[in-house]
């Protein structure tokens, strides 16, 4: 498989005449997930899409039909069966010689957890769909509840003394399925956004980007901080940037400071991690550990 070409936003800016997300849509101000989907609109250009998405945040943007905040064809469907239904839209598609890429467009929990049977058997088979996850790390659109992708030490309206374990590893997991590509996109390196998305949307196969989508809501912290909590997630080691090809290469694409003052000031601006004293010697172990393992991947 080919490799993504290194390039800025500019050389390669292609705006479509109808963008993903519609103004008048029902999101929260300061949603990672609004931010995602302009910079998705303007990486899909004047490719034809089709998107699926599970019950999630992201459904109700939409708003009530017969409206749409989407300049997209939508699918809705259940929690599990994103990736199911994605497949089959992929197969049609192609039995149809059309070139349209099918995308599914999922939160944390319709893709750590409920639905991690099909987006597996999607992989496993390589089926040719890209799959986003936007990562808020709680099940944002029923009340707040953890998720498997929920960081340790969080409150939720589920662990409201903190989560006691750590994150899943998501992208260890679908490494493990060889799939042709998988990338973490950080909403705070525009550049490295653009070439990720628009390589995946042309590539073949099963594909697989991760985003960390700040939530105002759940995370409470202030709606104009949510890049700059991006941007410190990467800087202390807590979000590594990286690529994975054919489940075997990891490529590292942005190079972390490895600061724990940024760790702690990622914490203090949110309010989920104060409700309780958690042991941040144990958390920065946990980043620590984790980039040990993720350099000896890479060979460094």
């Amino acid at each position: 498989m080919n490799e993504p070409a290194l390039g800025g936003m500019a050389q390669t800016a292609l705006d479509r005449a109808e963008p993903i997300l519609r103004c008048g849509n029902t999101n929260c101000g300061g949603c990672g997930m609004s931010v995602a989907l302009q910079m998705l609109g303007r990486a899909v250009g004047d490719r034809k899409v089709q998107i699926v998405i599970p019950a999630c945040c992201a459904i109700v943007t939409a708003g009530p039909f017969p409206f749409s905040a989407y300049g997209a064809p939508v699918v809705s469907s259940t929690f599990a069966s994103a990736a199911a239904l994605a497949s089959g839209m992929a197969h049609v598609a192609r039995l149809n010689g059309e070139p349209t890429r099918v995308l599914c467009w999922a939160g944390d929990g319709g893709t750590f957890d409920i639905g991690m049977a099909t987006v597996s058997a999607a992989a496993e088979r390589n089926e040719d769909v890209l799959y986003v996850c936007y990562d808020n790390e709680i099940y944002g659109n029923t009340g707040g509840q953890r998720s498997g992708a929920t960081p340790i030490g969080a409150v939720t309206s589920t662990t409201p003394l903190g989560k006691d374990v750590e994150k899943k590893d998501v992208i260890g997991i679908l490494a493990a399925h060889r799939v042709p590509y998988l990338a973490t996109v950080s909403l705070a390196h525009p550049d490295d956004l653009m070439r990720k998305m628009r390589f995946a949307l042309d590539e073949r196969g099963f594909r697989f980007l991760h985003i960390l989508a700040p939530c105002p809501t759940g995370w409470k912290s202030e709606p104009a901080d949510g890049i700059e909590l991006v941007r410190l997630a990467v800087r202390s080691g807590l979000y590594p940037v990286v690529e994975v090809f054919n489940g075997r290469r990891t490529v590292i694409n942005v190079k972390p400071e490895m600061s724990r003052p940024a760790l702690e000031k990622y914490v203090s601006l949110q309010g989920r991690f104060k409700e309780k004293g958690a042991d941040w010697d144990a958390a920065w172990e946990v980043i620590l550990r984790n980039w040990k393992d993720l350099e000896a991947r890479v060979g460094v």
